[in-house]
Parts: structure tokens; sequence; C-alpha cells
């Protein structure tokens, strides 16, 4: 396999290779964006080097058999997956085992970061191990996908309520066309696969402990938020002027695990009271086209106070987050650690977000902002309404809010993991 050549590399340096399930100049999702940052951080870092290797699920076709291919530059590699088996998280694409193969040879990496293994497949852990044993495998656990079969958001499928407990019994309730064995067999399955690692990683406490209470061996996991760019490098915008009223802002992608039923329903509560504002910053074009024309329906039909603003570029959130008084974070899932949180934070700005899960540890209720009870629109309402009576507490909370780690911070926390 040929691959542009590197420039030249002490031989002492620590090779390592980040692998994303997907690219963050393709996608913008948290997890792809942590994994990119933390690669552009290592390359930074004298005496480690650092390799970068993202997934093209449908983006870019696969021409003359090349299946690693380098379009943006010689460290950074796309692999263009073919089939995926989003039950077990197997890749049945042969040929990836070769190539793969072929690449861990040519870069010979220390260390193997793996953010995600949904499009890899579970299979290049195996790949990995075979080709270098004596490589450091870790991975960064961003959902629930080993444990559960609904997109790995412990959410009931249809009623989008909280699940407490996995297991093949209560995961066939949600999925009765697939038996208890068949997911007794889909648990067997991943954790042999997860026996390769030798450390994972959790941006939450929360979602570490869901995972040992699965069967992950609590020695072999590490809780390390995911860091953001310096904050310093923001600039800060003063905080808005709270005499003519409140505006709260939503950002990030707009789904119904996300909650943007439960900031309508509050939204309409409101309507009438003019001193509250709500801006919703963020795309839906992603959704199922039924959600879709319910989120056109609504926002037809929305109360006055309620204001769609659109997608946004990444590059612009910090300026758009400084102008709203609040971000309002309303998940119905139990979510892990919310890019929009860190951001939020960093940018100075309360958050507002839903008492469940990674949201609940990231924000601390009267101190990094406020909880309201989970898929409640009348407890976001009644929030809101408490805050727009009493202006000084969104003043008041300025200064005890969190800081949020930066990219070097926890770079810091990944290289004493690699360093074992």
């Amino acid at each position: 396999m040929a691959v542009a050549t590197p420039p030249a590399v002490a031989a002492s340096d620590t090779r390592v290779l980040v692998m994303s399930h997907m690219d963050p100049r393709v996608s913008k999702g948290g997890a792809e964006i942590a994994a990119f940052q933390l690669h552009e951080e290592l390359c930074r870092r004298p005496g480690y080097r650092s390799f970068f290797v993202s997934c093209a699920p449908g983006k870019i076709e696969r021409r003359d058999g090349v299946v690693f291919g380098q379009p943006f530059g010689a460290d950074n590699f796309v692999y263009t997956m073919r089939e995926f088996d989003h039950f077990l998280h197997s890749n049945p694409d042969g040929e990836t085992v070769t190539e793969l193969t072929a690449l861990l040879h040519e870069i010979r990496p220390d260390v193997v970061h793996m953010h995600h293994y949904t499009n890899f497949g579970l299979e290049m852990l195996l790949t990995v191990r075979r080709a270098l044993p004596k490589a450091r495998i870790v991975v960064t656990l961003h959902e629930y996908l080993a444990i559960c079969n609904h997109f790995g958001q412990m959410v009931k499928r249809g009623s989008f309520a909280l699940c407490q407990k996995s297991g093949p019994r209560e995961c066939h309730g949600c999925f009765p066309e697939i038996s208890p064995q068949d997911f007794f067999l889909r648990e067997l399955f991943i954790k042999r696969f997860f026996r390769l690692v030798d450390r994972f990683v959790a941006p939450s406490a929360f979602l570490a402990e869901r995972y040992i209470a699965w069967g992950i061996p609590r020695e072999r996991i590490s809780v390390v938020e995911n860091g953001i760019p310096d904050p310093e490098r923001r600039g800060q915008l003063p905080y808005p002027t709270l005499d003519r009223g409140i505006t709260f802002g939503f950002f990030g992608q707009i789904s119904r695990l996300k909650g943007f039923n439960v900031l309508l329903d509050a939204a309409a509560q409101l309507d009438g009271d003019d001193d509250i504002r709500i801006e919703v910053h963020g795309d839906y074009s992603s959704q199922p086209e039924d959600f879709q024309r319910e989120v056109r329906e609504r926002l037809l039909t929305a109360p006055r106070n309620l204001r769609y603003m659109g997608p946004y570029d990444n590059g612009r959130v910090d300026t758009l987050m400084q102008s709203v008084h609040a971000v309002v974070v309303p998940s119905i899932w139990w979510e892990n650690s919310p890019l929009v949180i860190q951001e939020a934070l960093a940018n100075r700005r309360p958050v507002l977000c839903s008492d469940i899960g990674g949201m609940a540890e990231k924000v601390r209720d009267g101190v990094d902002g406020f909880h309201f009870q989970s898929g409640s629109g009348a407890s976001l309402a009644a929030l809101l309404r408490r805050l727009a009576a009493d202006r000084g507490l969104l003043a008041e909370i300025q200064g005890t809010m969190a800081i949020p780690p930066t990219v070097c911070e926890t770079a810091d926390r990944m290289i004493d993991i690699y360093s074992g």
C-alpha cells in the first residue's frame, strides 16, 4: 500500500494513531471534533508524532481499490467503508484487514487511540492487536452503543422513555423482532473484542459507571473530559444587559432526543411574556423526514417569543453564545459530555439543562447553571420565569461557574494513559 511520505521522525518519538468514526471536516459531531483536536495537540508536542484516520461512510466513493486515501495531507487518512452491521458493530469488508495491516506497518504507531468503533468495526481491534502486538490500544466511549441497540442512547424505542437497565430480555422488549438469544450473543461478540483494549476512556463519570455495570472492569476505564480550545483565545464580549429582557439560546442538532419539542412546549407556555426570548441555532436537515416535517409545522405556529435562527458554522459559536444570557440544553436522553455545555462554560454563559445523566454531572445546579425536569416543558418554562423574575441569579452565577478543561489539559491526561 502506497502512502504519502511523512516528514522525518526521531527514533525516540512516540507515535500515536488517532482513529475517529467521522472527520470533522465532513461531519460536525462532538466526538469527531474531540478526536481531531487531540490529534492536532499531539502534533504540537515535542517527542510525539500523531496520525489521524477517519471514516467516510457514503461520502467518498472507493475508486481503484483505494481503501485508505489521503485527501487531507500526509498524516491524515480517510477510510472508505462499504457495508457495516450496526447491530453487531461489525465490518464484513475483508479487504479492510489487508489494507489496515499495511497502513499499521507503514506508520508503526506505539499507541492506537480509537474514538468510537462504529463505521470501523470491532474487528479492527483484532487487526491492530495482530499487526502490532506491543502497541497500546485505547478506546474512548462516546455513547452507549455496546449496551444499547437503539442508537446507543438508552431510551425506549417508540416512547423515548429513559432506559435504566439493559439485558437480553429488556432489549428484546424494545426490539421484539430480535430474540433475547441474539441479544445475548451480541453482548458476547462485543465483549470478546473489548478484551483486546488496554484502556477505555469515558468523558463522564456517568457513562463510565454505566459501562462498569455492563461489564468493563473498573480498573480498565478512566474518566477524562474532552477539552476545548484555550478559552483565552475566544475573546469575551460583555455580558448582555438584563434590563431589556432575557434571551435564552439553544445550540446544536435539532432532534427529538435533543429535546427540541420540550423547548417548543416551554415557549408555548411563556407566550405573551415579552421579557423572555428563545433563540434556536441549529440544523435539522439530517433528521428523519417525518421529524423534519414536524419541525417545520411547529415552527410555523411557534409563539412569537421563539425565533429560529437557522444553522451555524461552529467557528461562530463563541460570538453567538456570548449574545445570549444563558444556554438551554433540554435533551431527553442521558447524554454523555455534550460539547455545547463545555462551549457555554468557556463562554461564561450559565447552562440550563435536564436533570439527568452527563448533563446533571457537568452542570452543578445553582453553581454552573440550573436544572429542570427532563422532558418537561412546564418545568423548563417555570425555570425561565424564575430567572426572568429574579435576574440577579444569572449575574451572581458568573462568579461560581466552572472553567472547562482545555485540549492541552486533556492531552496531558491522555499522554499519562498512553505511557501506561
